[in-house]
């Protein structure tokens, strides 16, 4: 397992400059094999527990704060390496592939000016957050269903509401999502804010007292003739004392799943409220979704003609996407940072989401390892797989690329360690 981790590491960072290549694959395997746990996120320290003598410490340090990488282009390395896999396997549904997006944050308490916030549940309030967009495709590997990364968003510095990021990633999303493709996100985002950043395949979740229009006219009798269509309330809810009824469905559908019957009731060509009929007005479906698993039913909203067993599995398909972070913070231990200059507070965050999906797929190639004898039904968990790999050293003796090595670049007239920070750059020269 150890050899298959490098030789994982040794093809994703094959093609970085020389030198950096190896720091970072020293760097790497410090994270994948969950050195930051012990150390509690002290990151030279964790490097300095794998076996790496204190030079190797200084050139990994200096690989991943000043290395000529950024993670587009890890990312791009990591999803041509994961399709080439025999059991990589994409999901679909009606012919689409899911693509998820949702946005996670590495809580950084302590550090001065934070540039961005996020909201903590437990505090009730935004605390300070290093937060990023991410956004994957769905498919599965041996059966094991994952999320393939394909980009993490960082928040502008003019603007680092999470509001505007939510702005970019779907942006981003719509630039690159293909016609056999539909994005699938949580109810935190908008059906107004996917229309705007002109995504047409989507499915996305409601709010509970989610409500919107016929795009055509009622008919008209008496009275102020009607500006909007008819209010569509697709569930029923309580206002004081009063019950309002739920609008009767267009459609309804039932079918088997592992036993349970589950229903959907379909409204369809809805526009949002506030939205004059139109024919050329953007149109939706909506699927209440009712499992006998759940107390309350699902509400989503697709403008694309599919099934409600499509659109459900297709929603369902967006949970592997809370696995990446999970992975990140709990499994490699990046949830605890200390790192502080402007790029090292946005790498190690990103380096952290990709080993954590590299946990996790190495975790579906291999059989599980049961934990001890209680473990009599082991998964392929990240956790089971990094607990096999955790306090090992870095592996020296393993096979890697001839790209891989030390650059020998004649550094004896350069100043070091404190003096290499404090020396003051030559004046340019005279034109």
């Amino acid at each position: 397992m150890i050899n298959n981790t490098i030789a994982v590491l040794d093809t994703l960072l094959e093609e970085l400059p020389i030198g950096t290549n190896l720091g970072l694959l020293h760097f790497m395997w410090m994270l994948i094999s969950g050195g930051l746990l012990p150390s509690r996120g002290a990151v030279i320290p964790a490097l300095q527990a794998t076996g790496l003598s204190d030079e190797e410490t200084r050139r990994a340090w200096a690989a991943f704060e000043q290395g000529a990488w950024d993670i587009p282009q890890l990312l791009e390395g990591w999803r041509d390496y994961v399709k080439t896999l025999d059991g990589w396997k994409e999901r679909r549904y009606e012919g689409y592939l899911p693509v998820v997006a949702d946005v996670t944050a590495f809580w950084r308490l302590a550090l001065k000016n934070c540039p961005s916030k996020h909201y903590h549940p437990s505090a009730q309030r935004a605390l300070p957050a290093i937060i990023f967009g991410v956004c994957g495709e769905i498919g599965e590997l041996n059966g094991q269903r994952l999320a393939l990364p394909r980009f993490f968003e960082r928040v502008e510095p003019e603007d680092p509401s999470e509001k505007k990021l939510w702005t970019e990633t779907l942006g981003h999303v719509h630039k690159d999502l293909d016609e056999d493709e539909i994005l699938t996100v949580d109810a935190g985002v908008k059906i107004a804010a996917l229309q705007k950043a002109g995504i047409t395949r989507y499915v996305v979740r409601g709010a509970t007292n989610f409500t919107a229009r016929r795009n055509f006219l009622p008919e008209h009798h008496r009275g102020r003739k009607p500006t909007y269509g008819a209010l569509v309330r697709p569930l029923p809810r309580k206002h004081k004392d009063k019950t309002l009824a739920a609008t009767p469905p267009d459609e309804t559908r039932t079918w088997l799943d592992n036993g349970r019957t589950i229903r959907s009731e379909i409204w369809r060509n809805l526009v949002l409220n506030k939205t004059i009929p139109d024919p050329e007005n953007k149109v939706f479906d909506v699927h209440a979704i009712y499992d006998p698993n759940f107390e309350q039913p699902w509400l989503l909203a697709t403008p694309v003609l599919l099934k409600s067993e499509s659109v459900r599995g297709i929603y369902q398909d967006r949970w592997p996407v809370e696995q990446v972070p999970l992975s990140a913070k709990q499994m490699v231990g990046a949830h605890r940072q200390f790192v502080h200059s402007s790029e090292s507070i946005q790498r190690l965050p990103e380096l952290a989401l990709l080993a954590g999906s590299i946990l996790s797929f190495l975790a579906a190639s291999f059989s599980p390892v049961p934990t001890g004898f209680w473990d009599r039904k082991p998964k392929r968990t990240p956790g089971r797989f990094r607990r096999l790999l955790m306090g090992k050293p870095f592996p020296k003796d393993a096979p890697i690329s001839g790209r891989l090595r030390k650059k020998n670049s004649v550094t004896a007239h350069l100043p070091k360690g404190h003096l290499a920070r404090t020396a003051k750059k030559a004046a340019p020269a005279p034109v």
